[in-house]
C-alpha cells in the first residue's frame, strides 16, 4: 500500500533589491512593488511617497500616492493616476520602469 505525501508548493521568490523595477501595469492600473524592495529601501511604514517612473522614454513624477498594503506581506502597490494614464496612454499589461520611491512631504 502507498502512502501518499503532502507536497507543499511554493511560489519562486520576487527578490529585487535595488531600483530601477521594470514591472507590468495591471488590469487594475496598479503597479506591485515586491516585499522584498519594500524591505530593503526601508518603506515599510510609508503610507504616501513620490514616485518617478519611465514610460516609453517619459519620466513621469507622481507625488503623493498612497502605497497600498495587505495584511499579510510587506508587498505595496500604487495606482497610476487617470490624468496620467490618459495623457501618457499608459494601460494594463504595458511596462513601466520604477526609477525611484522617496518619502513624501504630506504623509
Amino acid at each position: 500500500m502507498a502512502s501518499r505525501v503532502a507536497v507543499r508548493r511554493r511560489m519562486r521568490r520576487f527578490d529585487v533589491t535595488t531600483l530601477p523595477l521594470v514591472v507590468r501595469v495591471y488590469i487594475n492600473n496598479q503597479v506591485l512593488l515586491p516585499a522584498s524592495l519594500v524591505k530593503a529601501l526601508g518603506i515599510t511604514q510609508l503610507k504616501f511617497a513620490d514616485i518617478e517612473i519611465e514610460y516609453k522614454g517619459f519620466v513621469i513624477k507622481l507625488s503623493n500616492v498612497r502605497l497600498l498594503r495587505t495584511r499579510h506581506t510587506n508587498s505595496r502597490q500604487f495606482t497610476i493616476p487617470r490624468r496620467i494614464r490618459e495623457l501618457y496612454g499608459v494601460g494594463p499589461g504595458d511596462v513601466v520602469k520604477v526609477l525611484s520611491i522617496r518619502p513624501s512631504n504630506v504623509g
